[in-house]
């Protein structure tokens, strides 16, 4: 099976997204990535051992199921989730497929060796979460960025000759969940209610108003 598959879909599920999708199906986008990196992390050593296994379902469980069904429910009946996740704007387009070009440079030759071609997608990923960071102030949008930024980290895991050890991985997956907990809190925390106008000062303009139209 080829090993640039799952590689491809984790980069598929970063771009098309921030370009043609909206932010209420990003969680579907995060669940396959989680898919993608569960796919690489139990074939990636070629030999299923307890840990591959062990880690492979940590990856499904957090951050293909758990975290994307969170944000799904905070953004379920959202008014954000049928805003573009990534403004539609032909510069921001231009900018975003040239820091695709760029991050790649990382990965020259990477259709020949895999860990180029790993390096190239945990590069895209971090860019682009830069980027959608930087056009998007909206807090849903923001808080997806975050999730792919920690995602291409967790990705660049599998360019290690040695997986992290297990304390490391609950750390990780803790901090995953953590930031998208504060994350949907601040998603569904209600907007600052405007300040209630002033009956005196709204009296004084209009009398203010009517000196200035006496004759």
């Amino acid at each position: 099976m080829d090993e640039r598959l799952p590689l491809i879909l984790f980069l598929l599920a970063t771009v098309v997204p921030l370009f043609l999708g909206k932010t209420g199906a990003a969680p579907a986008w995060l669940s396959l990535q989680g898919l993608a990196m569960g796919w690489i992390s139990l074939t990636q050593h070629h030999v299923l051992s307890a840990h591959a296994l062990a880690g492979g379902l940590e990856v499904l469980l957090v951050r293909a199921l758990l975290v994307p069904t969170l944000l799904r429910r905070a953004l379920a009946g959202s008014a954000a989730a049928h805003d573009d996740l990534m403004p539609s704007n032909l510069l921001i387009w231009g900018v975003a497929l040239a820091l695709i070009i760029l991050a790649f440079k990382f990965g020259d030759g990477a259709r020949a060796d895999v860990r180029a071609l790993t390096l190239g997608v945990v590069a895209a990923t971090g860019t682009m979460a830069f980027l959608l960071l930087s056009t998007n102030r909206e807090p849903a949008a923001q808080l997806v960025a975050l999730l792919f930024m920690e995602n291409a980290l967790a990705l660049f895991e599998s360019l290690m000759s040695e997986p992290w050890s297990v304390p490391v991985h609950v750390g990780v997956s803790g901090l995953y969940v953590g930031t998208v907990a504060v994350g949907v809190w601040l998603v569904r925390a209600p907007a600052a209610p405007l300040p209630a106008p002033d009956p005196a000062a709204a009296a004084c303009a209009v009398s203010d108003d009517a000196v200035a139209r006496e004759p």
